[in-house]
């Protein structure tokens, strides 16, 4: 399962755990840019299912964890990619901004993990939060999103030393900029000029994600920092 599977970097772990024969579940808020992903997916044999949700909203994440709950019989990797940004002074953001925050980037992931926990127990899964840089360093203007990445970061370090006695791995992955579309959208808001080849790609994640996931059980990544070659 793969929440923010639609695009960026949700996407490419997606393909790629397809190109290893994963079947696939999809979470986001667009239905179409989830088809295209699993049309994808189901080009290299596999099964992809897409479930769109607005993770933003408590009604959203209940209905979410009712079906899944109800409808998926294992469950062998969850991955939290799904987020959102804003930037704002301090003094000027909104606390509505950061509710909306909190909802998607750390009450969303930790509601889902709690209701799926008893099948990734039973397969000895795997979990995968994409954090962010700013889940590692909180810099000016994105107090609201950095607090919200370091709260994330809590949890999966909380929970492995929960769980990892049934056999579930627990991943924290910390990306510098990346060519998505949020990245984009940054880059217009800080009237920047956005040069997608000069960063990370999505790939480069999903390639590093691919190599902790399919390790053998005598090792356990915890946490992976990556960022561009070129500093820009």
């Amino acid at each position: 399962m793969v929440t923010g599977g639609g695009s960026g970097i949700g996407a490419a772990i997606a393909l790629a755990l397809a190109r290893e024969g994963a079947g696939l579940y999809l979470v986001g808020r667009r239905l179409e840019p989830l088809e295209s992903v699993a049309s994808k997916a189901r080009d290299m044999g596999v099964r992809a299912v897409c479930h769109p949700a607005d993770l933003s909203l408590s009604s959203g994440q209940l209905e979410l964890t009712k079906f899944l709950t109800h409808n998926l019989d294992r469950l062998d990797f969850l991955i939290h990619s799904a987020a959102l940004h804003n930037a704002a002074l301090i003094e000027d953001g909104g606390l509505s901004d950061f509710d909306e925050l909190y909802h998607t980037n750390v009450r969303a992931p930790l509601a889902l993990t709690q209701a799926l926990l008893p099948m990734l127990k039973d397969r000895e899964g795997q979990i995968v939060f994409i954090n962010s840089s700013s889940g590692v360093a909180a810099k000016p203007m994105t107090a609201q999103y950095d607090a919200t990445k370091h709260a994330l970061r809590a949890i999966a370090d909380s929970l492995r030393g929960e769980i990892n006695s049934y056999g579930v791995r627990v991943l924290s992955v910390y990306p510098g900029r990346t060519a998505t579309d949020m990245q984009e959208r940054i880059h217009r808001v800080e009237d920047k000029t956005y040069r997608p080849e000069l960063l990370l790609q999505p790939s480069d994640v999903a390639s590093v994600v691919m190599n902790a996931l399919l390790l053998p059980r005598t090792a356990e990544v915890t946490d992976i920092h990556i960022r561009p070659m070129t500093k820009t």
